[in-house]
């Protein structure tokens, strides 16, 4: 099947919008599931495989790490080649990889199959949001982001839950042997429904050496961040930092001087764009070690089994589904600003009630209350600051800007993720001691706090109501 492009915009509510609608949440909602439903698993993945907190980081990192080195790659792919077909190829990719996950003999057998569902993540994600971004006309692009937005968030908050009851029902793979059928039912709705979409005025091919210096970077910051702790300063160690830092150094130099770079500078001479990408950046570092850091304290420290670890995140799930599409709507309305200043100012306060939660804890007296002030948080930020990237970049670059934006903030969760468990005094198998799990968890908690804090104090740079088809300041943050 192979429809054809719209002549004209979608509109939102109509059969044809739907359609795609649910095709992009599907194809990104289990790249976001699969971020968050292993975090659930990572106790009794742990003791299946015999693996340290090194390992259960690679197992999170890995997937991560691909995720973030290729999705710009992935964007300029879909700008290029069809932003529906590399979206097709995206979603088969991970359900292949998904079945090696789910049938992994041992860690690092797990940890490479994760990295090759990292790239197949980063084939899809860039073009779900690009997808919308070209299919709906401009009144209608927030709202349908916002809808994305919650949806996925949904997908993200309920992993949890999902993991929690797939784990008790027969394993830890069944959280991904769950994938395979998603994958059929998107693969469907994407080549009956999606209309192909690309940049006319895009020319040769993408920048395959940008792509191997970031990689290289990102592999290399990351390796040495994750095996610090229990290595120290060795040569290994040392070798990979030097190596991923003056890879990205050559990265960016690139982008400068590149006839066709990966990352057009001209993205950044936005104002808006820049600071809407700085927020995602440390929000999504602080959420990433949140998340996997709730699920462990629930059952080290409060003795709760998977399913109750998973059902005890529900309320972050039942505000996204309520708030996410609202909040969307509001900020095009209202302009992003207030929404990114107050959203992570909400998810700070939340984090800080986090920390009352220790052995002996009380569910109604303690996690519920901080998890809807997060809740309220996420709701608040997450669509605004998506809508405001896309926005503020132009049209012919939707796939670039959505990989740059999912770029940051898969690195913000991949940094976070290696540096965090060793800043709160996380190492060996510290995970599965009730006190010193709680001692970590706390310090965790006030670091993500200052770092959310952090992003709504960026977020006062933005100006304007760029949702609303304001003309957008071309004049970065000095």
């Amino acid at each position: 099947m192979e429809p054809t492009r719209s002549a004209e915009p979608l509109r939102w509510g109509t059969p044809a919008a739907r359609a795609v609608l649910a095709t992009t949440v599907l194809g990104s909602g289990i790249v976001m599931l699969d971020g968050s439903v292993v975090n659930v698993a990572l106790s009794r993945l742990g003791e299946d495989l015999d693996a340290s907190v090194a390992g259960l980081q690679w197992v999170l990192d890995g997937y991560l790490l691909a995720l973030a080195a290729l999705i710009l790659v992935a964007g300029s792919l879909g700008d290029r080649y069809g932003r529906r077909r590399v979206f097709v190829v995206g979603v088969a990719w991970f359900g292949a990889a998904s079945v090696l996950c789910g049938l992994a003999p041992s860690v690092e057998v797990l940890v490479a199959a994760r990295v090759l569902q990292g790239v197949g993540g980063a084939l899809l994600t860039p073009g779900s949001l690009a997808i919308l971004q070209s299919s709906f006309q401009r009144a209608d692009r927030a709202r349908a982001i916002g809808a994305w937005s919650g949806l996925g968030g949904i997908a993200a908050a309920a992993g949890p839950l999902v993991g929690g009851l797939l784990v008790q029902l027969w394993s830890w793979r069944l959280v991904f042997l769950v994938n395979i059928p998603v994958v059929v039912v998107c693969l469907w709705l994407a080549l009956r429904h999606v209309p192909e979409s690309r940049d006319e005025s895009a020319v040769g091919h993408p920048d395959v050496l940008s792509s191997v210096l970031g990689a290289v970077g990102l592999a290399g910051v990351t390796g040495a961040l994750v095996e610090a702790p229990a290595r120290g300063p060795d040569w290994l160690v040392v070798g990979a930092a030097a190596a991923g830092a003056a890879a990205l150094a050559a990265f960016v130099v690139r982008q400068r001087r590149a006839r066709r770079p990966l990352v057009p500078p001209v993205l950044f001479a936005d104002r808006t764009f820049v600071v809407a990408n700085l927020l995602t950046l440390v929000v999504y570092a602080a959420l990433g070690s949140v998340l996997v850091l709730m699920v462990l304290q629930l059952q080290t420290s409060l003795g709760y089994g998977p399913t109750a670890a998973g059902l005890a995140g529900l309320p972050i799930t039942v505000i996204m589904l309520a708030l996410s599409a609202r909040s969307g709507r509001a900020a095009a309305r209202l302009g992003p600003r207030w929404f990114l200043v107050v959203g992570p100012l909400l998810i700070a306060a939340g984090m800080l009630l986090l920390t009352r939660v220790g052995p002996g804890s009380t569910y109604l007296g303690s996690v519920l209350p901080a998890l809807v002030v997060f809740g309220l948080g996420l709701a608040a930020v997450v669509a605004p600051v998506t809508a405001t990237v896309l926005a503020a970049a132009p049209d012919r670059y939707a796939g670039v800007a959505s990989g740059v934006n999912n770029a940051i903030a898969r690195t913000g969760n991949l940094l976070a993720i290696a540096v965090l468990p060793a800043a709160a005094g996380l190492t060996g198998t510290a995970y599965l001691d009730p006190v010193a799990m709680t001692a970590g968890w706390r310090t965790g908690l006030v670091i993500c706090a200052v770092l959310a804090v952090a992003g709504g104090v960026v977020a006062l740079g933005v100006r304007g109501n760029v949702l609303a088809g304001e003309p957008v300041s071309r004049s970065a943050p000095g």
